[in-house]
């Protein structure tokens, strides 16, 4: 039972990192210390599948759990209070990153010029494509009406690479969605679920709403199952290049976070600033301690 309520809890978190650009999904379950467990499980899936199924079916369930409440609560986090809020969740990934460099040095050698790249190029890759995206945001509303068989096609691609982002450490399956340009459309569809389930009437929503969903999740199943066994295969040949890329992501991913116009919407002043400091520094504290122990 004790295992069940755990999985739950880290499903919610897992959840909540689909609705947060920037955070990674990847990146949430190696400082919860499942991660590992995770990749192995998809990959052998019926080896042990009692074993299997009381890992996937609570973390699955908390994840549909945590995607549905975090959607609505981070909907109105980022509007009203944006900074410190994303400052947290920098907080969360920076806090990592020192277990992380100590796995790359664990045959205790400094880092040489050849051992720099596969930090760098990562790093690179991810603020030159942050720069490329697109950043007018139309009315998810308006969109949601007139959604096609091709726009449906490419929400399902969507969801693969936002799966691909969400089982990598430090890369973000939400911020790949709004790359694509449809990580509005996405949260707005989770938001209205809570309209659907007071009134099941409204059926037309309820359409537009699956519409995106529903090749969305398809995607996310796909790509996770497609990228699983490749993350293993790359950590037990090349655990060190693996650590470093991952390192490279997420670093990236910080400074990805603070160019990101969301992080400022709700507006700066010497209180919020004051407020986001803390957050930060909570973040921070709270996934050391936890790698300390995990990693």
């Amino acid at each position: 039972m004790r295992n069940i309520i755990k999985n739950l809890l880290n499903g919610l978190a897992l959840g909540m990192t689909q609705v947060i650009p920037g955070l990674s999904g990847g990146t949430i379950a190696v400082i919860l210390g499942f991660y590992f467990e995770l990749i192995e499980t998809i990959n052998h899936f019926f080896r042990d599948l009692r074993r299997s199924l009381k890992l996937i079916i609570p973390l699955v369930t908390g994840m549909a759990a945590g995607i549905i409440l975090f959607g609505s609560l981070f909907n109105f986090l980022l509007t009203n209070y944006s900074f410190p809020t994303m400052l947290f969740f920098i907080g969360l990934i920076s806090g990592i990153v020192p277990h992380i460099y100590t796995k790359i040095r664990e045959d205790g050698r400094n880092l040489k010029a050849r051992d720099i790249m596969p930090i760098a190029l990562p790093f690179i890759i991810l603020l030159i494509i942050s720069f490329l995206k697109e950043t007018s945001v139309t009315n998810p509303a308006e969109v949601i009406d007139s959604i096609d068989l091709p726009f449906i096609i490419f929400i399902f691609f969507a969801g693969i690479l936002a799966a691909a982002a969400l089982i990598i450490p430090g890369f973000s399956g939400s911020f790949v969605l709004l790359l694509m340009g449809i990580y509005h459309l996405a949260i707005y569809s989770i938001s209205s679920i809570r309209i659907i389930l007071a009134d099941f009437s409204n059926l037309t929503l309820l359409l537009n709403i699956c519409k995106v969903l529903v090749p969305l999740a398809i995607g996310i199943i796909i790509g996770i199952l497609s990228m699983a066994r490749l993350i293993e295969k790359m950590l037990k040949n090349h655990q060190k290049p693996v650590y470093s890329v991952i390192l490279g992501l997420m670093l990236g991913s910080v400074c990805v976070m603070f160019m990101e116009p969301m992080i400022y919407a709700s507006g700066i002043s010497a209180s919020t600033v004051i407020i986001g400091i803390v957050t930060l520094l909570a973040g921070l504290v709270i996934s050391y301690k936890i790698g300390e122990k995990r990693l």
